[in-house]
């Protein structure tokens, strides 16, 4: 099973409070403490992935008013002897793994808007809209995986989950100007060089259909899915199904070229992924139970969570009613 180790640094006089409560915690599978000096004491605890976040905002409700206190989480690759699980055999596998906090650093670390942001989202531009030119598939999954547009998408879910302005603020920011920028270069790549609007990975994503809403739903329950269990693998496979970064180049270097009305249809594909990556991503860390700690902000962030569902599924109904009247025609 996977570990976690907990640190909490708190007043020494707390010392015998603290050991009290983990000894008849069931979840704590171990601890000890270290003595920081004369009026600090540093206790470790060894608890489940599962039980790491109860175990943490039962320290935090009961530590956490003195000035001093400090939790920190570590993740832990091994362990020897190994911990016996009592309960593998009857339990039921969460969907939910690491904890908020956990959760919380993985995401925020995507919002940072950094010289090696604004450097990946270049060379992933260029690498796509090279791929695509090329009509060349393997470059293509190259971009997608190199490219950090999926991040603050999944970011921005968790700040609405969370009711996290400051998050959401961040998330914004790092997708505004990353779409801008790969938006500007494919325009340029698509004014220089020559376009064929005829070849397949152009026209694959330059025309859509309701079963890319389909796609793009399940890759983004997906992606949260390995974010919340902390999976690399799946994520990569997320980043290549959902495709966000080859349906922008396209319509950048559509647009650049001239091809106004197939562009259209590209950025249309594009906004079909943005859309579903945020309602997906939204409505799973809702249904997992991902919540702000108090129970007022627990309370706001369950109305930014319909009032953000409601936003998104409004919108991608209008896309879903402009596919069907395409089809149409």
């Amino acid at each position: 099973m996977s570990l976690r180790l907990v640190e909490m640094l708190i007043p020494a006089e707390d010392q015998d409070a603290a050991e009290k409560m983990l000894e008849e915690e069931s979840a704590v599978l171990d601890f000890w403490y270290d003595w920081v000096s004369k009026k600090q004491v540093l206790v470790k605890i060894i608890v489940s992935v599962e039980k790491s976040q109860m175990i943490l905002d039962k320290l935090g409700e009961k530590f956490s008013h003195h000035s001093n206190f400090r939790l920190l989480l570590f993740e832990i690759k091994a362990t020897y002897p190994i911990f016996e699980n009592e309960e593998e055999e009857e339990k039921e596998e969460k969907i939910s793994g690491i904890s908020r906090e956990e959760l919380y650093a993985s995401v925020s670390d995507q919002t940072d808007f950094t010289k090696y942001y604004v450097l990946l989202i270049a060379v992933s531009s260029i690498v796509a809209a090279l791929g695509v030119l090329r009509n060349d598939i393997a470059i293509i999954i190259g971009a997608m995986v190199i490219a950090p547009l999926f991040g603050p998408n999944i970011a921005l879910s968790l700040a609405t989950t969370l009711a996290d302005y400051d998050l959401a603020r961040r998330a914004m920011r790092a997708n505004f100007f990353g779409i801008l920028l790969a938006f500007c270069l494919s325009i340029f790549i698509g004014v220089v060089m020559n376009v064929d609007p005829t070849t397949s990975q152009i026209v694959s994503r330059s025309t859509f259909s309701l079963g890319d809403i389909v796609l793009a739903l399940a890759a983004g329950i997906a992606g949260a899915i390995a974010f919340t269990r902390s999976l690399l693998e799946p994520l990569i496979g997320v980043m290549v199904a959902l495709a966000l970064l080859p349906a922008l180049v396209t319509a950048g270097i559509l647009f650049g070229a001239g091809y106004t009305m197939l562009s259209l249809s590209a950025f249309t594909l594009f906004l079909i992924n943005l859309i579903c990556i945020n309602l997906s991503g939204v409505v799973t860390f809702f249904l997992q139970g991902i919540k702000p700690r108090q129970w007022w902000e627990a309370d706001k962030a369950k109305k930014a969570s319909h009032q953000a569902i409601a936003i998104w599924v409004t919108l991608l109904a209008v896309l879903v009613l402009v596919i069907i009247y395409t089809q149409w025609l």
